[in-house]
């Protein structure tokens, strides 16, 4: 029996052009977002602090589903409770270490310097532990396309590695910071996953440094010049955002950016210009306060306005105190509607996704991971957004 062959008849087909690159898009009312976070600030003065819990968790919800990647929006399925517990399980482990520090101090005063050396390294790197577990904590609750981001990786050997490049920054005044993020993001990203797709950091320190070296060499003039630091941090963070992102893997799926240089001028010199405005009301609110004291007290100016008039004047500590917490309120608020919505929504407009499809037949895959790592992070004052 003679075996069939079969030719294709006319000349091979073209492979098909790879598809554009995806865009990511934002779609949340400002408005809005400035509301969410002004009802919060508010309600955080009157729970002293506690209500950020559901207010972190209220702006991560906003933020992840107006972002749009590919048409589809991301989702963050953290709860406030989670956070709280968490918390409230950290400070239950931090307090006794801060008092048991204490109590040495007291018992051992000459030996004060030296004691405070090796307490400041171990609360660094058990900040650095609690980044990354907190890092892993906002992956698990973050879901794109009905799969969930996964983390796994030991938080104590990132924390080893960052406080080996932390001495390494101290030894060379911080000129070796481009390798300490290359190195420490490649660790995350590597541990970093999207269903069973891998991630990866392809970032190069050598490349950072040659972007921002002369940015190491102005530093200790901004300092002294302070119209200069802001104009220099902008810079800095902008031309860190654009490396970071250019270098995110997650399996065959990369992203890129055009994030220009100049990017964040305009947001910390906004933010500059708010603080003066809050801070010259406050001043004036002082000063109206401490001249109806002095009218209608028939007190001394100089024992209104001296020191220790506070404490002989108990509604002027009220007032005081009042005045504090409001402007409290307006940084707050002026921080995040800025710094974390506008920032946000700047770096998203310049992002393209590349082989997204690579992304398209994805199984679902890692576990859950608890709050804890965020409670530490929360109470070392290191939580990241």
């Amino acid at each position: 029996m003679n075996d069939l062959q079969w030719a294709p008849v006319g000349p091979p087909q073209p492979i098909p052009p790879p598809l554009p690159p995806a865009r990511v898009d934002f779609s949340g009312d400002r408005s809005e977002f400035r509301r969410l976070v002004t009802k919060g600030a508010a309600l955080e003065l009157v729970t002293f602090g506690f209500y950020r819990f559901w207010l972190v968790t209220d702006i991560r919800r906003h933020l992840w589903s107006n972002t749009s990647i590919d048409g589809d929006a991301a989702e963050y399925t953290g709860r406030a409770r989670e956070l709280l517990i968490g918390f409230l399980v950290a400070l239950a482990i931090l307090v006794p270490i801060y008092v048991v520090y204490f109590l040495i101090t007291i018992e051992a005063e000459r030996w004060k310097g030296f004691a405070s050396t090796p307490l400041f390294i171990s609360f660094y790197a058990f900040g650095q532990f609690a980044i990354y577990r907190a890092r892993r904590y906002r992956l698990t609750r973050t879901v794109w396309r009905g799969v969930r981001f996964w983390m796994d990786g030991s938080g104590w050997a990132y924390s080893f590695r960052a406080v080996l490049w932390g001495l390494l920054m101290f030894l060379t005044l911080g000129l070796a910071l481009p390798w300490r993020e290359a190195s420490l993001e490649r660790y995350k990203m590597q541990h970093t996953h999207f269903g069973d797709l891998q991630g990866d950091f392809e970032g190069d320190g050598w490349v950072f440094f040659k972007r921002g070296w002369w940015l190491w060499l102005l530093t200790p003039i901004a300092i002294v010049i302070f119209p200069l630091a802001p104009f220099l941090y902008a810079e800095f963070k902008a031309r860190e955002w654009r490396w970071w992102l250019d270098g995110i893997r997650v399996g065959g799926v990369s992203l890129s950016s055009t994030l220009p240089h100049n990017a964040f001028y305009g947001l910390y010199w906004k933010v500059i210009g708010w603080w003066l405005l809050l801070t010259t009301v406050y001043g004036a609110y002082l000063a109206g306060a401490i001249a109806l004291t002095v009218k209608l007290g028939d007190v001394p100016l100089e024992q209104a306005a001296g020191p220790g008039a506070h404490a002989a004047n108990i509604p002027m500590l009220v007032v005081t105190v009042i005045g504090y917490f409001a402007l409290a309120l307006g940084a707050n608020i002026v921080m995040r509607v800025y710094l974390q919505r506008d920032l946000w929504v700047k770096v998203l407009e310049t992002v393209e996704v590349h082989d997204i499809a690579a992304a398209a037949d994805v199984r679902g895959s890692g576990e859950l991971a608890s709050a804890l790592g965020e409670g530490f992070a929360d109470g070392l004052d290191v939580a990241g957004f």
